[in-house]
């Protein structure tokens, strides 16, 4: 895996056909202090190219004649692993191929800058770069080729002052909610966890995953197609129950309002972002801390930044259960690290055992 030069400087290597946009992401990066080491015009000179200089991070386009993206990927993790930010065109039949490329191995995705100078694009210059370098760190090791992690291995953030019992669907109470938050490294993460969720759990769950608009629609469908339960992006308004999982879409924050008869209605707000992200996990969490009636645990993965300190810690005080992805699967362990500090954290877990540590927290 690369290393950073001594100075601390992200090193970075720039992948597209087209000169002007090389041109145009070089720029946006090196006025934020990246140095880009090296360009590649197709998948297989950036293979080369990234073997030659070592840098810290690539931005991957998708689209390249000789060897598309994807192959570039792949090439790249088995020659020398190195993270990958793919450059997506911010559409939505791009996002299978997007989603794809996680799957090879990329460990995140920002939408491609236009070619216009526009009003937007000191927004689009600071997202740019804000996950060039939350990819840059990265721990590779973390994401590829790990087994699943074994359920023995669960550690405990404080001692423990609710007893453990076997973990049984049956023994959940009725309309119990789960809130789940994830950013960089987060995606594949969230689907494991949610492919382990039993049916008869009846659980009602909230994902936050950081994503641009247009992709979280087919997040979620990538979801529903890998769980028991029925999982939609979240619409204004509307009210969820037992089985149903939503998941807050791109550009907007998702907020509990209500939890009556057995369900929550949900509301989208378009208020400014929060810790630079929207959506937020901490309001989807802080909302959910203050309406939810019924049994409430909160998940925070891996991810950099902050955002779901605040929220882990309503919760916690609001009697719910609150449990933050270990150090070792974490591919960032920022988020869950600073809410472990925090000390509103009342188990540490695994990916492989987070979901059944979050049951045992419901049903204690």
């Amino acid at each position: 895996m690369s290393t950073a030069v001594s100075d601390g400087t992200t090193r970075a290597v720039v992948v597209d056909d087209s000169r002007f946009m090389r041109t145009l992401i070089r720029t946006l990066l090196e006025d934020s202090a990246v140095e880009v080491v090296a360009e590649a015009g197709n998948g297989s000179e950036a293979i080369e190219v990234v073997s030659e200089h070592q840098p810290d991070v690539v931005t991957m386009d998708i689209e390249m004649p000789e060897m598309n993206g994807l192959d570039a990927v792949e090439g790249i993790m088995e020659r020398c692993p190195t993270p990958v930010l793919m450059l997506s065109a911010h559409a939505e039949e791009d996002a299978d191929v997007t989603f794809e490329a996680l799957d090879r191995g990329a460990v995140d995705f920002v939408t491609k800058p236009g070619g216009e100078v526009t009003s937007e694009m000191p927004r689009v210059k600071r997202e740019l770069v804000e996950k060039l370098r939350s990819a840059a760190a990265v721990d590779l090791s973390k994401t590829r080729g790990r087994s699943r992690p074994s359920t023995t291995s669960r550690q405990r953030a404080k001692p423990a002052s609710k007893p453990s019992k076997p973990t049984s669907a049956d023994s959940l109470p009725e309309g119990s909610t789960l809130i789940v938050g994830a950013s960089t490294g987060g995606p594949n993460v969230v689907e494991r966890v949610l492919a382990t969720l039993p049916a008869d759990a009846g659980l009602r769950v909230l994902v936050i995953q950081h994503m641009p608009k247009g992709f979280t629609k087919r997040f979620s469908t990538r979801l529903d197609a890998r769980c028991e339960y029925e999982v939609k992006e979240a619409t204004d308004g509307e009210r969820i129950g037992p089985g149903q999982i939503r998941v807050a879409p791109g550009g907007s924050h998702l907020l509990v309002t209500g939890d009556r008869a057995g369900q929550l209605r949900l509301a989208l707000s378009d208020d400014d972002p929060l810790h630079g992200v929207k959506p937020a996990i901490d309001l989807t969490m802080a909302s959910a801390a203050e309406t939810v009636k019924k049994p409430l645990a909160g998940v925070l993965l891996t991810g950099m930044g902050r955002d779901g300190v605040d929220g882990m810690t309503r919760i916690s005080r609001a009697g719910g259960y609150t449990v933050a992805q270990d150090e070792k699967t974490s591919a960032i362990f920022g988020m869950p690290k600073r809410a472990i500090e925090a000390g509103c954290v009342d188990a540490i877990a695994p990916d492989g055992s987070i979901t059944e540590e979050a049951l045992r927290g419901l049903t204690s």
